[in-house]
């Protein structure tokens, strides 16, 4: 790498306009598209040639071939030769796409995360990526924003703890090693918490939520030492993020001392003139650089401005320098001032893709992050059936990455009646859609064929779910029910053949309360990437055991959206599963409160039981520990995994604390009848939260300790904080 002092030499000899060009960043297609008509790109953005020579920053490209001509352009131009950095969204995969991260966080492993990232990382390294806009940490309560598909669910602790590996995985030790890539963590805060579950839309959230469950994950990123950070496109309590001074400034700089580069998401800053906080382009330059904004994203108030605001007084050429020298040494950390391809090798590339090694990885991704919801005896199924029926519209659907899937390709994704047909090589495999996938779809013309098959077969494989753009960024839904004729389909099918297994493909929590009523078997695959189909296959018939733990809560119905296991009590619980209305309780009259599957619940083929909690101490000081041991056994002839999950309940408190709280969790391999023992370590700051005067802090008092899963709790006890 270059010394400082290189660095500081080129900042000297850099002119105000060149500065300025270090914090732009622009579509690729901005710099390619050589049409002079004035609809094009460039002249949207009222750029000139020489204001994009200047530009140090480039979105999204197609090829190594394309990034390099880019490179090569911009190096010839530049006296510095200071080299563009590339950037790009690889959120579960670049080419070979492993589960959607809400998929990954049911597996509860950060090593299985941070093994998929660094596959990708190598992909896209090798692509001509240098950083990645991942991981995204945005804290989410409700299914129905698009974009639950992007999270690791609704728990904090889990959710830093994975993105904390994937930033590891990203990143490695050593940012100039070619298969490595810069993460950036996003978006920054709050952006979960949309009204209504609709994109981009306020957030409005006291600063004790905030603190207490938003921003943990921010924070364990920037611990992990993700280098990049961005805002988030929403407004925070009336001030979009990007301007927020509390946030950016207080929060980011301040408290948790962050000095990597921050980057606006697309057009936020131009957004600032719709939220009308800006009046004009020069104010919205103003207030996003005014609060520590670095690094301007597909709108042009910076390369329009910046000089002016400086020269007016607005801003100090001490403050432009810092923050250009922010990108240059992060520039330099990623080593392109000597490389500045970083490795970039399309053979090489195209030799990673979808190779043996990843398709691996992928498989053992999907099968670790599915969840089995239900299952009444019939799961695993055998594999000496002499016809199976795969039924449904994703019996054959290739379309099953799921959003923000990079540059995976739908035709390379293994199909469910693909992978079926791979694994019972004697066993016939008949199948038939049914219907389609899509909401206001009513054609009911294929339900004949699929119920005979449903009746000729031994066992049906039910495929249903919601098109892999149903969910992802700006799709939101207000109905969360299985789209179009499907759930009329299930009803038929069952009833032509109970030994049935519902497999669903989906990007978000749903209400699954008329499936559940009928399904003797329910296995959640969500979006699993290129080889869920060989996956599932393996899962239902046994050569792989579930293990995925939700990462998220499943309502009975949207009507109870925003739900999470971890909310507070009210002066008038209702404690009941029933759906009958208790009066002057908080409830509702037509449902029952308690959601239809709650965070954490998952079964197994395995017969896990738990046969003893230990505590070494009862009281814990604020120095010291107290070890937390349960003893589990498998006590069935199969093996499989356990997700021994710690919850803590604080009843007594100076402000309303969570009815249960995750503090632990272990994901533990059992042997068929092996019995091992779990240890936690439990210390003082594993019991802080924001007090009535927003200190952060444990008080003295008893803490209630809980194993298992939130909506049933096998084992109890109780200590006192000193």
């Amino acid at each position: 790498m270059m010394t400082e002092e290189y660095l500081h030499a080129l900042l000297l000899n850099m002119t105000i306009e060149e500065k300025i060009g270090q914090l732009t960043q622009y579509n690729a297609n901005v710099f390619l598209d050589s049409s002079a008509d004035i609809t094009g790109p460039r002249m949207q953005l009222g750029l000139t040639d020489e204001d994009l020579s200047r530009v140090g920053s480039v979105l999204n490209f197609s090829s190594v071939a394309e990034m390099k001509k880019m490179q090569d352009m911009h190096m010839e131009n530049d006296p510095h030769r200071i080299p563009v950095v590339f950037m790009m969204d690889v959120i579960h995969g670049y080419r070979t796409i492993y589960p959607i991260p809400l998929a990954l966080g049911c597996s509860f492993d950060a090593e299985l995360a941070e093994t998929c990232s660094r596959m990708a990382g190598k992909e896209a390294a090798a692509s001509g990526v240098q950083v990645t806009f991942a991981p995204m940490v945005d804290y989410v309560r409700d299914p129905r924003w698009g974009r639950v598909m992007e999270t690791c669910g609704e728990e904090p602790r889990l959710t830093g703890a994975l993105a904390a590996a994937q930033i590891r995985g990203f990143q490695g030790s050593d940012l100039t090693y070619a298969e490595n890539v810069a993460a950036c963590v996003k978006h920054f805060a709050g952006y979960g918490g949309a009204e209504a579950g609709r994109d981009y839309n306020a957030v409005e959230c006291s600063e004790r939520a905030l603190r207490e469950f938003y921003l943990p994950a921010y924070k364990a990123c920037i611990d992990a030492g993700a280098q990049m950070l961005m805002p988030s496109f929403n407004s925070l309590n009336g001030i979009p993020s990007v301007a927020n001074p509390w946030l950016m400034k207080q929060v980011l700089k301040e408290e948790w001392d962050f000095d990597g580069v921050v980057i606006s998401d697309y057009n936020a800053v131009g957004e600032l003139l719709v939220h009308g906080v800006a009046a004009d382009e020069k104010e919205a330059a103003k207030l996003a650089f005014d609060n520590g904004c670095d690094i301007e994203m597909c709108s042009s108030a910076y390369i329009h401005h910046l000089k002016e605001l400086l020269e007016e007084g607005f801003f100090t050429q001490e403050q432009l320098d810092q923050a250009v020298m922010r990108v240059l040494r992060f520039k330099n950390r990623l080593g392109l001032f000597e490389d500045p391809y970083h490795g970039a090798d399309q053979e090489k590339a195209d030799c990673l893709y979808l190779c043996e090694k990843h398709r691996e990885i992928a498989k053992r991704a999907a099968a670790e992050s599915a969840v089995l919801l239900k299952n009444d005896g019939i799961l695993p199924l055998q594999e000496n059936l002499a016809r199976v029926a795969v039924i449904g519209p994703f019996a054959r659907e290739h379309g099953i990455l799921g959003s923000w899937s990079c540059n995976g390709r739908d035709e390379e994704t293994v199909t469910v009646a693909d992978g079926m047909a791979a694994l019972l090589k004697t066993g016939q495999v008949i199948v038939a859609e049914g219907c389609s996938n899509h909401w206001d779809d009513t054609d009911t013309s294929g339900f004949e064929e699929a119920i005979a098959a449903a009746k000729s077969s031994d066992a049906v494989i039910l495929c249903l779910g919601e098109p892999q753009d149903y969910s992802g960024e700006g799709n939101c839904r207000t109905d969360i029910r299985l789209p179009g004729m499907q759930m009329e389909l299930a009803r038929r099918v069952i009833a032509a053949n109970p030994k049935t297994v519902a497999v669903l493909f989906n990007g978000r929590p749903l209400d699954l309360s008329e499936l559940d009523a009928v399904a003797p078997a329910i296995l959640e695959m969500w979006f699993p990437g290129t080889e869920g189909g060989n996956a599932a296959a393996e899962l239902i018939f046994g050569r792989a055991n579930p293990c995925g733990k939700l990462a998220m809560t499943f309502p009975r119905s949207v009507g109870q959206c925003p739900i999470y296991y971890n909310h507070p009590n009210t002066g008038r619980p209702h404690w009941t599963r029933a759906a009958e209305h208790c009066g002057y309780t908080s409830d509702y009259i037509d449902c029952a409160t308690l959601p239809l599957y709650s965070f954490g619940h998952g079964l197994s083929y395995a017969n896990f039981v738990y046969v003893g909690m230990t505590l070494s101490d009862h009281q814990l000081s604020a120095e010291g520990s107290i070890r937390v041991s349960v003893r589990v056994r498998n006590e069935s002839p199969v093996g499989g995994k356990e997700t021994v999950q710690l919850y803590m309940r604080d009843p007594v408190a100076s402000v309303v604390r969570p009815v249960q709280q995750l503090i632990g969790f272990r994901k533990v391999a059992f042997a068929p009848w092996e019995e091992k023992e779990i240890e936690f370590t439990l210390t003082e700051p594993m019991l802080r939260f924001w007090n009535f005067d927003m200190k952060h802090v444990s008080e003295p008092g008893e803490i209630q300790l809980m194993i298992g899963c939130a909506d049933h709790f096998v084992l109890t006890d109780e200590i006192i904080m000193k």
